[in-house]
């Protein structure tokens, strides 16, 4: 943002924040949020609708609820994609103290079914009442009212009141604290991933193109709205269109308002469980992007999760299915389902255990074998700890790419940004630190120049994949010889049964040769239990040796201690 707009949204965003004044005392900060938002929303709607309210009000008059016409004609005439019909706005809210209650809920059921959504999914109502049984509900519709809570078009624009609804957004995460990684992707994450994703800029440069953008946990909008902005920014005569789906009532009105804010068909967004109901059957999109929960079990969507599994490359989830205690690989499948056979890119956000859990054959080792050997991993970056919200652990952006460059096929290159971070002065909840612009620019650079240096690896495929193999020994007779049936086949030593990890780009037979028979001369492999696993172990590839502390060094810290502590321990003697 521009200074100039940095001022505007500041100004207009601590006003309406400045609402929670008259809260104060009836709602805890962290609930701020629940009334502060959908007014501002519903603020907005009223005066975006003022200049064609009086000829809604007339041609709705004419118009009969049945009628099957009246929603489209009703927009024509508000010229915009909803409208109201109560004879109430929020002026004239403030004329009737005695009854406000009973008149804003005239107001709000006036809407169209597009914020009728909206509102329903805020829990407005239940709000209108306590506010006004602790009568603060005229005194907040005044603030609303006020000369400097002018949200009207004429003196914010869209993108002003996107990025004022943002700001307000972002407080009320904030004020959640731990709470609020459930549904806020730290900022600087999402530039990010949206800088990867849109690291090849051809598809957007072109005049005129209209392209998609999907995210299955859509939470309240922010990597949609990241994704919308970039792309304006780079030609503003294409058009990206943003897809969403939200299982949280309250995140998903926030989402659907905001697009409302801004002008974009708020349909888009819709409410509901991605694992076990899919709102985009059959869709696909050209950018995928999402920071979907990790570490939530999907034993209620289990039911429809297998039916859909069994449903093979003809469903969401061909590879199969995690353990039932973590949701996060079933994500990443339902976005690898949305690509754009034409061609499609992914950022989506996991924990560490989706890059190393499960052996091999297990529900999550398949899916990562699903993905690599259909050459759709692309990348892999690990983040700084404590960047996000709610969790201090290791974080990890996957980039997929059905369509990757020629340079790029049969790879996978790996990122370590761990240590691209600098300290908050202040944390908010497990968030410690943060990637500043100069971070960010330098990730991407290093995803985009594809070169191997001390924070960047690029392996073949295969690199990451094991054969886990069964390897049997026969019993051995008297003078050492195996045993043998009447078939002339080795009667296997149960005591002795092992197995062996071996790389998938080492021959297996080679390797029992070279690291088993020297030991056990007559071992083999059962070929029927061989089963290939995958597997990604970051740490040990950005291995860093550090030499060790010289024994005389360690020992002369220990006497100082010791001389330290003999110190404190005479001086509480004395004192006894």
């Amino acid at each position: 943002m521009n200074n100039n707009l940095t001022s505007i949204v500041n100004e207009k965003a601590n006003f309406i924040w400045s609402v929670a004044d008259v809260l104060t005392g009836v709602y805890k900060p962290h609930e701020y949020g629940d009334v502060i938002l959908p007014l501002t929303v519903l603020k907005r709607f009223d005066q975006v609708l003022s200049k064609t309210k009086e000829e809604v009000l007339k041609e709705s008059s004419k118009l009969p609820e049945t009628f099957a016409q009246r929603d489209m004609i009703l927009k024509s005439t508000s010229k915009q994609n909803f409208y109201n019909t109560s004879k109430f706005d929020f002026k004239k809210l403030l004329d009737d103290p005695s009854n406000i209650e009973t008149n804003f809920y005239n107001y709000i059921n006036g809407y169209s079914k597009e914020v009728q959504d909206i509102i329903e999914n805020f829990d407005l109502d239940r709000h209108i009442k306590r506010m006004s049984n602790n009568n603060i509900l005229f005194a907040v519709i005044d603030r609303f009212n006020s000369k400097n809570s002018d949200l009207s078009p004429e003196h914010v624009s869209n993108i002003e009141m996107g990025y004022i609804f943002e700001e307000i957004i972002r407080r009320f995460s904030e004020s959640h604290n731990e709470e609020a990684g459930q549904h806020y992707t730290p900022r600087e994450v999402i530039k990010l991933m949206v800088n990867i994703v849109f690291e090849d800029q051809s598809d957007l440069a072109d005049e005129s193109k209209i392209k998609t953008v999907y995210d299955g946990a859509c939470g309240t909008g922010g990597i949609l709205s990241e994704a919308m902005q970039y792309a304006s920014r780079l030609n503003t005569s294409s058009k990206l269109i943003c897809y969403g789906q939200e299982l949280n009532e309250q995140t998903y009105a926030i989402c659907k308002a905001d697009m409302l804010i801004k002008g974009e068909e708020s349909n888009n967004i819709r409410h509901g469980n991605t694992l076990s109901g899919d709102c985009f059957p059959g869709e696909h999109f050209d950018y995928i992007m999402m920071n979907p929960p990790f570490g939530r079990e999907w034993k209620k969507e289990q039911v429809e999760v297998e039916k859909e599994a069994k449903l093979g490359a003809d469903g969401r989830f061909p590879a199969g299915t995690p353990a039932i205690s973590d949701s996060q690989l079933l994500f990443l499948e339902n976005a690898v389902s949305k690509m754009n056979p034409k061609g499609s890119k992914v950022a989506i956000i996991h924990n560490g255990s989706a890059l190393f859990k499960g052996d091999a054959g297990s529900g999550e080792s398949e899916i990562r074998r699903y993905v690599i050997e259909n050459d759709l991993l692309d990348c892999i970056i690990q983040l700084p700890n404590d960047i996000f919200y709610n969790t201090g652990i290791a974080t990890y952006i996957w980039v997929l790419n059905n369509k990757k460059p020629e340079h790029r096929q049969g790879k996978v290159q790996l990122i370590d940004a761990s240590s691209f971070f600098s300290k908050m002065k202040k944390s908010l909840g497990n968030k410690r630190n943060e990637m500043n612009n100069s971070h960010i620019e330098t990730i991407t650079k290093l995803y985009g120049d594809y070169v191997e240096n001390e924070y960047s690896k690029i392996y073949d495929n295969d690199f990451f994949g094991y054969k886990k193999v069964t390897v049997l020994q026969p019993e051995l007779n008297d003078d050492n010889e195996p045993k043998v049936n009447k078939k002339g086949d080795f009667i296997v030593d149960k005591s002795l049964t092992d197995t062996e990890i071996i790389p998938l780009n080492e021959n297996a037979d080679e390797y029992i040769e070279r690291e088993v028979k020297p030991f056990a001369n007559y071992a083999y492999i059962d070929d029927s239990k061989t089963k290939i696993g995958y597997e990604i172990s970051f740490t040990k590839y950005f291995y860093k040796f550090q030499e060790p502390r010289k024994t005389e060094d360690i020992i002369n810290e220990i006497l100082e201690l010791d001389k330290k502590l003999d110190g404190v321990l005479k001086e509480l003697q004395d004192n006894e």
